[in-house]
């Protein structure tokens, strides 16, 4: 058992999961002119997939945090500190639910005016 949480692979994929991956999705997102329809909604998937990695990378860290001997552990992953860990995935679940939404609702109103238009002269 290591002495630290912070010396365990999982926390170092938190850190990939929680500020590289995101911050290159998002970087991606606003360097691009144009993108497509599926583009977005891969983007929003990913983002909500990455909010549930996070959750439970923290959820593992924080039952780890419990069984060694490092206090710093304690006191990032087991104490109030743990709830402003959380907020970075409930953002990327939010942003990612939202440009899934996007999509969705750009399509549907797209497939209702064209259904309009094909039985206007009914």
């Amino acid at each position: 058992m290591n002495l630290s949480v912070f010396l365990e692979l999982r926390f170092w994929l938190l850190v990939v999961f929680s500020l590289v991956v995101p911050a290159g999705i998002y970087g991606a997102l606003l360097a691009t002119r144009s993108i497509s329809r599926l583009a977005v909604l891969w983007f929003g998937v990913a983002l909500v997939l990455i909010a549930g990695v996070d959750v439970y990378l923290l959820q593992t860290l924080a039952a780890l945090a419990h069984k060694t001997a490092s206090l710093t552990d304690d006191v990032v992953f087991s104490s109030e500190l743990t709830v402003a860990l959380y907020v970075l995935p409930l953002v990327f679940g939010g942003i990612g639910v939202n440009l899934i939404s996007h999509v969705l609702l750009r399509h549907l109103t797209e497939a209702e005016g064209q259904f309009d238009r094909e039985h206007s002269g009914d």
